[in-house]
């Protein structure tokens, strides 16, 4: 139902009617998505951290997790592709960080260690994904 969804502009005399399109380039890829994804999971982990940890090591969390993303999205911006693989550098180095704090996380008793290597993994996925795009762009 959602993809039927019509939007209705006011702005004028006439209602124009028009079905929401992907305007921007970072919505199709793949790499994107599946940082929203990686992103998505570490927000529920994080929110099962201590309260003495919200506004520490959960926010740094946090914060990470969506540079990662957001990196791919400004970038996708970029007007050459080695500007863009600038932004991808970044976003490999949140997700590095990510595991890091995972690390620590895991050592505090705040996460299992199942759900440490599971996310891992999860960051490994995304890290080779992003660096086998960035190469495709040097192409």
């Amino acid at each position: 139902m959602a993809n039927s969804l019509w939007l209705i502009e006011i702005a004028s005399p006439y209602a124009i009617c028009y079905k929401p399109t992907k305007m921007f380039r970072f919505e199709s890829l793949d790499i994107w998505k599946l940082s929203l994804d990686y992103a998505d999971k570490l927000y529920d982990v994080a929110y099962l951290f201590p309260s003495e940890e919200r506004f520490a090591l959960s926010d740094q969390l946090r914060r990470a997790a969506v540079s990662i993303s957001n990196n791919i999205a400004e970038g996708s911006g970029s007007a050459t592709n080695k500007n863009f693989s600038s932004f991808l550098d970044i976003s490999i180095k949140s997700s590095l960080e990510t595991v890091n704090i995972l690390f620590l996380a895991r050592k505090r008793d705040y996460i299992t260690e199942k759900e440490r290597q599971f996310l891992y993994n999860d960051a490994e996925i995304l890290i080779k994904k992003i660096r086998a795009f960035k190469n495709k762009l040097a192409d």
